[in-house]
């Protein structure tokens, strides 16, 4: 007989991807080594060396950063990465790749942001940061955008999607579930929160993606490039100009997409994708049994345990 997945009061969060130590620690290094390749405009002394070999930073910190996240993706496949999470993230980023090209080049339309954040909040922030990293891979292969900046992207994607998974009040007890009245609550408050995330996140995603090519364009603009001499409080006051000058319109076009399709969307596709998740079954084991093996009734009762919690 099955456990009851309501014993001790609360249902267990079903999860993709269990975060251990190992996986931890992983996350962790790649993003410190993350910290260190955005910010170092804004970490090197104005006499460091680092500012003379601006050329070759971009290339050195590519190839680290997908040595590192190739580690992080190993170590969270060690830590459960079966084959139905691999199924689901492989359909999940297959669908992000393919709805990132919908709007691209027209005022920051990306429709791709609001999948991933429901996803991370489903699936949660291990899983979440796996997924965000090959989607952007596998929409740089797509579309053709495969240079120094994807590993960026791959970065700042993976951590948008795992900060949505690390969003608090994640759902333990499916809103059908719920009273009538704290189950429509949950229903409107979830994809509020979640909006508000997406849209304060897909600003932050711009500013960070700023940050792998503002050091290096030179002279082009020297009242808001990145000047090597300068103090920390001047670089970044030319820095949050070069912002509001560049990208301002297509970071706020992303965020208002994302915030809008989240609240539209997004109550129906967190239902599909809780649905998607609880058969899925992640921690159980995929086991293969001769005809007759099932216990009477234990499919008959699966099926009736199905059809409650979707009602």
């Amino acid at each position: 007989m099955s456990a009851d997945p309501r014993a001790g009061g609360r249902a267990r969060r079903p999860r993709a991807v269990r975060l251990g130590p190992r996986s931890v620690a992983a996350l962790v290094l790649v993003g410190a080594v993350g910290v260190a390749a955005f910010g170092w405009p804004f970490l090197a002394p104005p006499e460091s060396q680092i500012s003379a070999h601006a050329q070759d930073a971009p290339w050195l910190f590519a190839g680290l950063l997908v040595l590192l996240v190739a580690v992080v993706s190993a170590t969270i496949s060690e830590s459960g990465l079966g084959p139905k999470a691999v199924a689901m993230l492989g359909v999940l980023a297959a669908t992000g790749a393919a709805l990132r090209p919908v709007g691209a080049g027209t005022a920051g339309i990306e429709p791709m942001f609001f999948l991933l954040v429901l996803s991370g909040r489903v699936l949660g922030p291990g899983f979440g940061f796996v997924l965000g990293s090959v989607t952007m891979f596998a929409s740089a292969l797509l579309t053709g955008g495969v240079g120094p900046w994807m590993p960026f992207q791959m970065l700042a994607m993976g951590w948008f999607t795992m900060g949505a998974g690390l969003l608090p009040g994640a759902a333990r007890v499916p809103a059908a579930r719920l009273p009538g009245a704290a189950g429509r609550l949950r229903e409107l408050g979830e994809p509020l929160l979640l909006a508000v995330y997406g849209f304060l996140a897909a600003f932050a995603y711009g500013t960070i993606m700023n940050l792998a090519g503002w050091p290096f364009m030179g002279g082009l603009a020297s009242g808001i490039a990145f000047d090597p001499h300068a103090a920390v409080p001047a670089n970044l006051a030319r820095f949050l100009a070069y912002c509001v000058a560049t990208s301002l319109g297509w970071d706020l076009g992303r965020a208002v997409v994302t915030a809008l399709l989240t609240l539209t969307l997004g109550p129906a596709v967190l239902r599909a994708l809780r649905r998607a998740t609880r058969r899925a079954a992640f921690e159980t084991p995929v086991t293969f049994e001769g005809p007759g093996s099932v216990p009477e009734g234990g499919a008959a009762d699966a099926r009736r345990h199905d059809e409650t919690v979707e009602r």
